[in-house]
């Protein structure tokens, strides 16, 4: 696959699981403005625990790995994926630093 290939399905797959979490997420957050109360409804049942805590483990994940390579290959701007990472979710943090980290190191190898 082409970079572009790689760009395209990392940018779609982000835009996706925003339209979806946007569609499903924000109108009940909005109606009860209970934002702490829709955080714990992840963990509502052991089903919806265990995916819940697969994505904090991979947000943490996402966070060390971005830590690190601030430190090791001078990667700029990572915290604001990691905050993306957090609202509205991993898919678009994860997504966007894969981007900004490709387009740093290959501006780097030029």
């Amino acid at each position: 696959m082409t970079w572009s290939l790689f760009k395209f399905a990392f940018i779609a797959a982000a835009v996706v699981f925003l339209l979806i979490f946007c569609a499903i997420v924000l109108p009940p957050v909005l109606v009860s403005g209970d934002l702490a109360g829709a955080f714990a409804a992840g963990f509502v049942n052991p089903y919806a625990s265990g995916y819940s805590s697969d994505v904090l483990a991979c947000w943490v994940i996402l966070a060390a790995w971005i830590a690190y390579e601030a430190k090791v290959h001078q990667i700029c701007h990572g915290r604001i994926c990691a905050l993306l990472g957090i609202i509205p979710g991993v898919a678009v943090g994860f997504a966007l630093y894969l981007l900004l980290r490709m387009r740093q190191l290959n501006d780097r190898d030029k």
